[in-house]
């Protein structure tokens, strides 16, 4: 068993809040920090959203209240320092920007203790992009979940070359204490192991939309029905979220990627259609 027993969670947003949710179901002391009050809100619905999701797929203790008592053990904060003050490991899950992740740990690295971990959870860029703007490079590495974590329950533990080794096993076995199946990755590379497997094939999906060759509707349905995939690639950007996917796509110089961008900007963000958990994205989900 590890020491880690206080967690702060960075960002409230699909992920973060997932991270949150089920290091407080594994009986962590969780506090989980956004930049505003309607962020934390918003937070809270999600809370509640996976009290319902968790009792639907009947994981193990909500038939005793488990994710009730999860949900209210989460302390909510706007206030960095107040929030990390006495954090054993922050798991830092803010917007897939460059400059937003390399804010956060500068402001991070003035408050944390000595003692405190970091972890990112950035599901395309290098840690050791952002290692020396943490202050503490040997106590700093990654750690990425998929989306639906309590179902799809992998971690992939990934350090830079500066990483303890200590601090490596260390996250690992909390990964395995909150019920994730740790995915050691031996070394950096961008996207990690799960999504040096996903991104090809959703960029696959957003090649073909852009180019005119098939709408989403036919190109997840030719996928589903051939490979006998639950979700095709346009499914996946919805339960992704598409701030994600434009933030990804915008930070990719090639004109497909930039061509999908400004599609994913005029015709679904800018008309508040951002995925699955807004209600509509590719697809209309208040139906």
């Amino acid at each position: 068993m590890t020491d880690i027993r206080k967690v702060t969670v960075l960002g409230t947003g699909v992920l973060g809040s997932q991270i949150a949710f089920q290091t407080a179901y594994c009986g962590f002391e969780v506090t989980a920090f956004d930049i505003n009050e309607q962020a934390l809100e918003t937070a809270k619905q999600r809370f509640a959203g996976l009290i319902q999701a968790y009792t639907a797929d009947k994981y193990p203790g909500t038939e005793n209240g488990q994710a009730e008592k999860a949900a209210e053990s989460i302390r909510l904060s706007m206030d960095l320092a107040e929030a990390v003050a006495d954090a054993d490991l922050v798991i830092e899950a803010v917007p897939e920007t460059v400059e937003i992740k390399k804010s956060t740990y500068e402001n991070l690295a003035k408050v944390a203790p000595e003692k405190t971990i970091f972890a990112t959870n950035s599901s395309t860029m290098l840690p050791s992009t952002f290692m020396e703007y943490t202050g503490r490079p040997e106590k700093f590495l990654a750690l990425h979940f998929a989306n639906h974590i309590w179902r799809l329950n992998t971690a992939e533990v990934m350090g830079t070359s500066k990483t303890s080794p200590e601090i490596f096993d260390t996250i690992v076995e909390f990964a395995e204490e909150i019920k994730m199946v740790p995915i050691k990755v031996l070394k950096e590379q961008p996207g990690y192991v799960l999504n040096s497997l996903l991104v090809p094939f959703l960029n696959a999906g957003a090649d073909l939309l852009v180019k005119g060759v098939a709408d989403p509707e036919t190109i997840d349905k030719t996928w589903r029905i051939a490979t006998g995939a639950p979700l095709g690639p346009f499914q996946i950007y919805d339960v992704v979220g598409l701030n994600t996917a434009y933030n990804i796509s915008a930070a990719n110089p090639s004109p497909e990627s930039q061509a999908f961008a400004k599609m994913l900007k005029e015709q679904y963000i800018d008309q508040g259609k951002l995925g699955r958990a807004t209600g509509a994205g590719f697809y209309n989900y208040n139906d």
